[in-house]
């Protein structure tokens, strides 16, 4: 699969690129709003944010609204957007459905079976996020700077558009304006879904379905909240999707960590990576802890053996000039999850967070570090103590 890698990520660039500019000169039907522009422009805001944060079933709640509303005003359906036909809409709505159902039971399943469709609804999450993206945000943007751009109804003469009555004659400009809407609108999209996407992330760190069903609760909360206000006034819910963007923005580089994190982790548990792996004799790839002085947590990088012990180098956003730290080597044991291992220090606090790739050579990387051994750790720590509650035979901490 690593072949495949260099091709993807030519595609995703490329769909990065092209998608604008296929959206700015793509004709788009007529909005349907008889509001002022400035209406249609809080109205595309809290479209994109809602979108952003849930985006499959904001994009499939988006086209059953559209779908709707042309059979109420008697328009042909086969007119509109691929995402407003019943095709789309009603499957996605489907499987949001299914999602639900598995986090109402997520506090009796097993966090064992519960795990693997964490796993599966953050890689849904990132698809759908990427459609809604390269598709229908760019549709949203253009739609509002046809809006912008079109026809002053009152205006006497021969009629103008927007930019026209800016003093630029009878040049029409709305191409440009699409260029400048439509990347400004893909930027809050990524921005609204990175934070948005932390929340399924912290769902596969955590081992609790009482934890999830919070999460889930508060995202869903917030996404009813703005449909909500859209409903009674579109400003008000346009400022609270101002206040949503800026606190996303607070937090993207948080958010950014916690996505890379959940990437790596859904690419080794599904290609079963770890059963093609081999541990390196230096330069292993690893994710900051919450407990390793001046990284943020989650930060990717490499861990590194000096000869003074160990460090870990890193790039900030994964393109920045590479920082390195010294990591005390002194009491560091790898902790052996049931999904991904940790290092844990003397004071069994998290230094490192292992991809799944590791599960099954914690061995073999303790020994090539000089760690002080293998012991379970997490939900195997958690199995470990209940067996032994009821008289079966805890797990040994192995030694090397």
């Amino acid at each position: 699969m690593k072949r495949l890698l260099p091709f993807a990520l030519v595609v995703f660039v490329l769909g990065l690129v092209v998608t604008p500019l296929w959206a700015a000169s793509r004709p788009v039907a007529a909005t349907t709003s008889n509001g002022a522009p400035g209406a249609g422009m809080a109205a595309a805001v809290t479209t994109v944010t809602g979108m952003a944060i849930s985006p499959l079933l904001g994009t499939g709640a988006y086209g059953a609204y559209q779908w709707a509303a042309a059979k109420k005003a008697g328009r042909p359906t086969e007119d509109l957007p691929w995402f407003a036909q019943v095709t789309f809409w009603l499957p996605a709505l489907g499987l949001v459905g299914l999602v639900a159902a598995k986090d109402s039971l997520g506090g009796v399943v097993p966090p064992g079976f519960k795990k693997p469709l964490d796993v599966l609804e953050t890689i849904e999450n990132k698809a759908s996020g990427l459609v809604a993206a390269g598709a229908v945000v760019p549709f949203t943007m253009v739609a509002l700077s046809d809006m912008l751009s079109a026809p002053a109804p009152t205006a006497p003469g021969p009629v103008t558009t927007g930019l026209a009555m800016m003093h630029f004659g009878a040049i029409d400009f709305s191409w440009l304006l699409n260029l400048l809407t439509v990347p400004f609108g893909i930027a809050v999209f990524a921005v609204v879904w990175m934070a948005s996407h932390a929340i399924n992330v912290l769902i596969l760190l955590s081992p609790w379905g009482a934890i999830d069903a919070a999460l889930k609760g508060m995202r869903t909360g917030l996404l009813g909240l703005l449909t909500l206000t859209a409903t009674i006034n579109p400003w008000i819910s346009a400022v609270l999707s101002i206040v949503v963007i800026i606190i996303a923005y607070l937090v993207a580089g948080w958010a950014f960590r916690l996505t890379v994190f959940g990437t790596l982790f859904s690419w080794d548990f599904f290609t079963l990576r770890r059963r093609r792996f081999t541990v390196a004799p230096n330069d292993n790839k690893a994710f900051a802890g919450g407990n390793l002085p001046e990284v943020p947590p989650r930060t990717y990088g490499r861990l590194r053996k000096t000869e003074t012990g160990l460090s870990f180098a890193y790039k900030p956003w994964l393109v920045l000039p590479e920082k390195t730290v010294t990591v005390p080597a002194a009491g560091l044991v790898v902790g052996q999850g049931l999904f991904f291992s940790t290092l844990l220090n003397a004071e069994n606090q998290t230094r490192f967070l292992l991809p799944p790739r590791y599960r099954g050579h914690e061995e073999a990387l303790s020994a090539i570090y000089a760690l002080g051994g293998v012991r379970p750790a997490g939900l195997r720590k958690a199995w470990s103590a209940m067996r032994e509650l009821f008289g079966g035979s805890a797990a040994k901490t192995q030694m090397v």
